[in-house]
């Protein structure tokens, strides 16, 4: 290989976690640069983790490069990989073939694993992590991903475009090449835009509809319920119940002038209680205990033979309003 680049790359790469989009966006990276300083239609061998061979895959890494610098060898699903083939490229990995750069890439694998600590031992940069991000960040990312397509995105767009297609970032970005192709002019894509072209394709998922109920807000309540489809009554009743607590503490220590000490009185993470005094300060006191009687009330009718569902949409729409 050639000193100016060849030499700065590892024998062996390993992208691993749940996020495809990245492990497709390092494996095209890393494709990009051989191609650079080799020929790689000639170089490239590429296996199935579910169904390859260990030795196949080390001979593969094992041969030379044919009129190149360098040879490319990619294993997908290499938490598939059976223990025979693992083992194999454990032991390859003692002596690897410097003209090889054998890329591995899977959803999961753990740290304790013979082969994670292999490539591991390679190099500091020979592991790339790619686990899903939070929604938080997901979104922001999202905003410049809609940049690399050509438009860009409000960030009012970007979550709902995350709450109408879910975290599968695969999918998110199959939805921006979507909007690319039917968005005109230069003025960002707005929430208005991605309502009318993105079809729902994620379930809403449960929080969303408590922090609505938390909020007051009963128009996003009346368009959330139906959509949350595997929660039943009885659990979302339950963990509004849970939310009604957290507010009513909140109430409690911002009455004291303690509300910074929120998150540490209920033992979560800052950012899990960020709104809560603000959602707090919606309620009066009366109405948070009005809104536990009737939530113990509307438990006992839905376990006494009423109507479940609309036991529950009864008893949210009554609170919020």
């Amino acid at each position: 290989m050639s000193q100016n680049q060849s030499n700065k790359l590892l024998p062996v790469y390993l992208a691993v976690g749940e996020d495809e989009l990245k492990r497709r966006t390092v494996l095209d990276r890393l494709r990009k640069r051989l191609a650079t300083v080799g020929d790689l239609e000639f170089n490239h061998d590429e296996f199935d983790g579910e169904r390859a061979q260990g030795e196949d895959i080390v001979q593969a890494c094992n041969t030379l490069p044919f009129a190149s610098e360098v040879r490319l060898v990619e294993v997908t699903k290499v938490d598939k990989l059976s223990k025979a083939a693992s083992e194999a490229l454990v032991a390859y990995l003692n002596h690897p073939n410097q003209s090889t750069v054998l890329a591995l890439s899977g959803a999961k694998l753990a740290k304790n694993t013979r082969l994670y600590k292999a490539v591991q031992s390679i190099g500091k940069q020979a592991v790339i992590d790619c686990a899903p991000m939070k929604r938080y960040e997901l979104v922001r990312a999202l905003r410049s991903m809609a940049i690399g397509h050509g438009f860009t995105l409000t960030a009012s767009a970007a979550e709902l475009l995350v709450d109408l297609v879910g975290e599968d970032t695969i999918a998110i970005d199959s939805e921006l090449r979507k909007l690319a192709l039917a968005h005109l002019g230069n003025d960002p894509v707005t929430d208005q835009e991605v309502r009318r072209l993105v079809t729902r394709t994620a379930e809403v998922k449960p929080w969303h509809l408590v922090d609505a109920f938390s909020a007051r807000d009963a128009r996003e309540c009346l368009r959330l319920l139906p959509l949350v489809e595997s929660s039943s009554p009885y659990a979302l009743i339950g963990m509004c119940t849970v939310r009604l607590r957290e507010l009513a503490c909140a109430k409690s220590l911002d009455a004291r002038g303690e509300g910074g000490r929120l998150a540490e009185v209920l033992k979560v993470p800052a950012w899990r209680v960020k709104n809560h005094s603000r959602w707090a300060a919606g309620f009066t006191e009366e109405e948070l205990k009005r809104a536990f009687s009737t939530a113990r009330d509307c438990e006992r009718d839905m376990k006494s033979g009423t109507d479940p569902d609309a036991a529950f949409k009864d008893w949210l729409f009554s609170t919020v309003k």
